[in-house]
């Protein structure tokens, strides 16, 4: 009996958890962009694979990628600068085969990792409201990897490189104001 009822309720949340999101916010161009986001901003849709290519299998430190983003002279803010270096940093770079795969079905956007934004928004959502539990919070890099180490948040499936993913971008990003949420998102 307890299994039967451990099962509907982990239904329950589930329709819960993928239904509400619907009704309220359905995009979230509110939040900062994040690293991926950025780049497909800054390479011009539709993305062009030999642009893409020397930086997705480029290796650099955060400070490296700053320095080369600088000499590109893109119309970003320095948040969004380094929001990017960071999402590069730890996501390039891309393995190729994972390239190539992309580039052979038209989408050489497919194989770029998720960024901290999209993350975010995946992760934080089941469990607590995405308000609370992220775009107040004032943390550095640590603190939000930090994090990760509560044992209910080891539990999230996510990579280490995706955790610290998340961590630049929040790091960088968070705390939003509260006035830039919007009002259903609020709680």
């Amino acid at each position: 009996m307890n299994a039967t009822r451990n099962l509907a309720l982990a239904a329950a949340c589930a329709w819960l958890f993928g239904v509400l999101p619907a009704h309220g916010q359905e995009t979230l161009d509110f939040m900062p962009k994040g690293g991926k986001a950025l780049l497909i901003e800054m390479l011009g849709r539709p993305l062009d694979a030999a642009a893409l290519r020397p930086i997705a299998t480029a290796r650099r430190s955060e400070e490296e990628w700053l320095a080369f983003l600088a000499a590109r002279k893109s119309p970003v803010s320095e948040r969004e600068l380094r929001t990017l270096a960071g999402y590069l940093a730890v996501n390039m770079p891309v393995a190729k085969d994972t390239l190539n795969a992309a580039e052979n079905k038209g989408d050489p956007g497919a194989a770029l990792p998720p960024d901290g934004r999209e993350l975010a928004w995946n992760q934080c959502q089941f469990c607590h409201s995405l308000f609370t539990s992220h775009l107040t919070q004032d943390r550095d890099m640590e603190g939000w990897l930090g994090t990760f180490q509560s044992p209910f948040h080891r539990e999230i499936k996510m990579s280490e490189r995706e955790r610290e993913t998340f961590a630049r971008y929040s790091a960088v990003n968070m705390p939003m104001k509260i006035e830039d949420v919007p009002e259903d998102l609020r709680f």
